[in-house]
């Protein structure tokens, strides 16, 4: 199976997850993009990256894309868990209304700043997830937000599928070279180091 191909005229989409893995649940953007990215493949028009905490450098990304899907922890005040999906003018009031950490302030600021240099996406929608812990300094994701992980792929292939983009599973596992992120950092191997009860299965 392979993915439908574009048409010529295809908008360039940007499929993106941000946060600090660094700070248990504050990681669930990274952890799910990397999961996006491990389980499909699409075609050039389509861009998986993990943003991490780089804010204002983000900018130019979206000049170059027209379209945006973010994977971010949101504090929506509901059940450590749930997802949400939030689209358009109402993307940037969640990532500012409940400050968790320094890279959604930036964040609201790409948008602002894509905004004023006319590089607004015609079509926005943010995946977050509520978090319960934000202050396990090097901890790994909690149990309810791990569990969603896959909720959240299954949610960005449906708004995807809604941009006419088709994706493709991929038939096999990712080389150590391909993955979005490497030096132990990837999901599977920090996991391994940041639980000590998971290293001691292993």
């Amino acid at each position: 199976m392979s993915a439908t191909a574009p048409n010529f005229e295809a908008p360039k989409i940007l499929v993106l997850g941000i946060g600090n893995i660094l700070w248990a649940d504050e990681g669930f953007g990274v952890r799910a993009v990397e999961a996006f990215h491990r389980a499909y493949q699409a075609h050039d028009n389509v861009t998986v990256m993990d943003g991490g905490t780089q804010g204002l450098y983000l900018v130019n990304l979206l000049q170059e894309h027209d379209h945006l899907l973010v994977f971010d922890a949101i504090d929506y005040g509901l059940p450590p868990g749930t997802l949400k999906r939030v689209d358009g003018d109402e993307v940037p009031k969640f990532t500012g209304a409940k400050k968790m950490s320094l890279h959604q302030t930036g964040f609201q600021e790409v948008l602002s700043a894509a905004d004023l240099l006319g590089a607004a996406p015609q079509r926005l929608a943010l995946i977050g997830c509520q978090p319960q812990d934000l202050e396990d300094w090097g901890g790994a994701l909690t149990p309810p937000v791990n569990a969603r992980i896959a909720d959240a792929l299954a949610l960005a292939r449906g708004i995807l599928a809604e941009w006419g983009v088709v994706l493709a599973p991929r038939e096999a596992a990712l080389d150590p070279a391909e993955r979005l992120l490497g030096h132990d950092l990837d999901h599977d191997n920090y996991e391994r180091h940041a639980d000590p009860v998971v290293a001691a299965a292993t």
